[in-house]
């Protein structure tokens, strides 16, 4: 199939088949997904229509990733990739063409005439992204722009697009490891496809500065649930909660893993031991005739477990995160009905730990795909919260 043609901003009939949009668009979820996971993607500005040489700051690998993540599909971006290191063995050449779009440029020799076989794909409406210093910077300092990227434009009539990369050096350093960091990319506005390399290197400075001295907007509630989830009383918090919800009180402690998503595996191990101790207490507290208030439960739910409990045994609590009854209810009236606490342990350890590593994990992720948008993070409680409430008025209301 395709799509008609279309004429660009330059007069020129811009005809891209639908697989190459339809690549674009897997690559650019692809990467956005990854980026997402490490820290966020935010992009300011977009790339006008039609052809055109997009030209970046180049510091670290994740250029590339955070440029395919940003840009439109429907441009079709094309990264220039070292022959020297990206084509030299099979596997990286399909790594870099299948992941990447990317297309070979000798560093050294010929390079000229691969940047000008792209001419026509600019034709035809496609953006091909090079980064003109050659290799990657030091020290977030750009060096001197070589002509290609404009000898290019200037050969195909499209515009030059500068671009400014921030925080990728911070996410993937050069020589260094993977961590997380927020990936700012700045489209700035086009310059003439005539364009001086000086002219386009203040352009890409310009830009760059602004993705890294411009602050992260936050919430300050965010900040505050922040440092309390990351101090030295976070774990503690995150058992007492949890070894309370066992008991009485109705209320995930998972909902404060948003603001501090790296926290998010000692605090659910944190919460998962205070949720099996409380399970544990109310059991014995059960079996001794002590009657433990349990707010938002009702009689159809003991009920219910009492029938699963006489079924199953012990291992009737693993229905518990499916059928809405609070895992306290499963503790008292296993109490009740006699279960050994070793017996007891083992099967709430084992279903209490899937269900609170899968939903702090959960909101966890949550936190970093939405990392982007701190400064909303009081808008979030109250959403989540109000959704949560609302969720256990339906719940409650089902078993009434």
């Amino acid at each position: 199939m395709t799509p008609p043609a279309r004429t660009t901003d330059h007069g020129v009939r811009s005809v891209l088949p639908v697989r190459s949009r339809f690549g674009a668009a897997l690559r650019r979820g692809l990467w956005w997904s990854v980026l997402s996971v490490t820290g966020g993607v935010e992009r300011r500005g977009r790339l006008p229509r039609g052809g055109c040489v997009v030209v970046a700051n180049h510091s670290s690998h994740a250029d590339t990733a955070a440029l395919l993540a940003a840009l439109d599909a429907r441009h079709s971006p094309a990264i220039g990739a070292a022959a020297d290191y990206w084509f030299d063995s099979p596997w990286r050449r399909r790594i870099c063409r299948r992941l990447a779009a990317g297309f070979p440029v000798r560093r050294s020799g010929g390079g000229m005439d691969d940047l000008l076989t792209m001419a026509d794909e600019l034709r035809a409406g496609r953006a091909v992204v090079l980064f003109p210093e050659g290799t990657r910077g030091k020290d977030g300092k750009l060096g001197s722009f070589h002509r290609g990227a404009l000898v290019l434009a200037e050969r195909a009539g499209v515009p030059v697009v500068p671009v400014g990369i921030g925080g990728t050096d911070r996410l993937l350093p050069k020589h260094g490891r993977l961590r997380s960091a927020l990936v700012r990319v700045a489209v700035g506005d086009p310059l003439p496809p005539v364009v001086t390399a000086e002219q386009a290197r203040d352009a890409v400075v310009a830009l760059h500065t602004r993705t890294t001295s411009e602050p992260l907007r936050d919430s300050p509630a965010r900040r505050r649930v922040a440092a309390v989830v990351t101090s030295r009383w976070g774990l503690p918090l995150a058992f007492c909660w949890a070894f309370a919800e066992a008991l009485s009180w109705p209320l995930m402690p998972e909902l404060l893993l948003a603001a501090a998503p790296r926290a998010a595996p000692k605090m659910s191990l944190g919460a998962l031991a205070g949720s099996v101790a409380g399970g544990l207490l109310a059991l014995q507290l059960a079996a001794s005739g002590v009657q433990v208030p349990a707010p938002l439960t009702t009689d159809r739910m003991r009920a219910e477990v009492r029938h699963e409990l006489a079924l199953e045994g012990a291992s009737a609590v693993r229905h518990q995160p499916w059928n809405g009854i609070p895992f306290k209810v499963y503790g008292a009236e296993a109490g009740r009905a006699g279960t050994g606490p070793a017996q007891w342990f083992a099967a709430s350890a084992t279903a209490r730990g899937a269900r609170t590593l899968t939903v702090g994990l959960g909101f966890a992720g949550f936190g970093l795909l939405m990392r982007r948008h701190r400064r909303q993070y009081g808008r979030y409680l109250v959403l989540l919260g109000g959704g949560f409430a609302a969720g256990l008025a339906l719940i409650v209301h089902g078993w009434a």
